[in-house]
């Protein structure tokens, strides 16, 4: 099987992966489409260094086995953390915080960077007749902006920051602008803070550091340690500045200018997916292009500075069979 294998170092382009297989509860899936995310690149960086496996957790795909044989033959997108089922996590709905919780293409499971993969069945989510795959492939990161609305109340009048330009703060300002909310983006590249016409405000980083306004309700999801630092100095005393980025390494932070100002740090991961497909087939949600490269050219895949970049895995097949219908 092709796919891209991380080795605790390095990741390699390889064609002699084992076919997976399908544990008790689990299905296979054949992927068509993988999309890359910046935890992707920091893997490479050290993130999970204790990672050895196929790398990717965003993908949509074509069930082919199953534990339950009414998914075999459906399309879906998948979630990324399988619990164990027993832990008071997993028995109180809150699996992605499972201690001995397997993570796709991160932690203990191999991801979707690969012709196959398996998945827990109650982690799959079909993908709706009338949304295309390519569009459904953004799924996992829509549902993670939307996690922002699920844990924080966002009233129309609220005046909202998002640090960071790339696609997550692009879903994320996409989330929030239809709460209503006064939404400006801060970021460092002209090109992409166009992409952000009519969805709120677009400041380059300078522009926020010399304006003085401050914000009750400011996103970090920049990708970069200085995002905590900026967001810092941004929002207002007893404010909320809500976490996004993951990456490798360690941040520095005055952190009694947080005590001070009485301002709350909430984490924010992984969100509801089927809300997220709901958004995905109305069109309620402005998505970023995706610029695909086949599986043997990862490396300018992960390297592209389009806004957003990803795997052709099996999508030439799926073409080629609805020609042929």
């Amino acid at each position: 099987m092709k796919g891209i294998y991380f080795d605790g170092k390095s990741a390699g382009y390889r064609e002699d992966l084992p076919m997976p297989v399908p544990a008790q509860g689990e299905s296979l899936i054949r992927i068509l489409y993988a999309g890359i995310c910046n935890t992707d690149r920091e893997v490479l960086r050290g993130y999970r260094p204790d990672f050895r496996g196929i790398m990717g957790h965003e993908f949509v795909g074509i069930v082919e086995a199953s534990s339950d044989p009414v998914w075999i033959g459906r399309q879906v997108v998948g979630e990324l953390n399988a619990g164990c089922g027993h832990c008071v996590y997993c028995r109180t709905g809150r699996e992605k915080h499972c201690p001995q919780r397997r993570v796709i293409g991160m932690d203990g499971k191999d991801g979707c960077f690969g012709e196959y993969m398996t998945l827990a069945t109650h982690l799959l989510h079909e993908v709706p007749s009338g949304l295309s795959m390519k569009e459904a492939l953004l799924t996992e990161p829509l549902a993670a902006a939307l996690e922002i609305p699920a844990q924080v109340h966002i009233s129309p009048d609220m005046a909202v920051a998002i640090v960071g330009d790339g696609r997550l703060a692009f879903l994320a300002a996409s989330v929030l602008q239809l709460q209503g909310a006064d939404v400006v983006v801060i970021g460092k590249h002209p090109k992409k803070l166009e992409q952000f016409a009519g969805m709120g405000r677009t400041w380059m980083l300078e522009e926020a550091e010399n304006t003085g306004e401050t914000f009750e309700l400011i996103v970090e999801a920049s990708g970069a340690p200085s995002g905590l630092e900026l967001a810092s100095r941004l929002v207002r005393r007893q404010g909320m500045i809500v976490l996004k980025s993951t990456y490798a390494g360690t941040i520095h932070v005055d952190m009694s200018r947080l005590v001070v100002n009485e301002v709350t740090i909430q984490g924010s991961r992984c969100g509801p997916f089927e809300p997220a497909l709901r958004l995905l087939n109305k069109g309620l949600v402005k998505l970023p292009p995706v610029e695909f490269y086949e599986l043997k050219d990862w490396e300018q895949a992960f390297g592209s500075k389009a806004f957003k970049s990803g795997l052709l895995v099996g999508g030439k097949e799926e073409k080629r069979m609805k020609e042929g219908e």
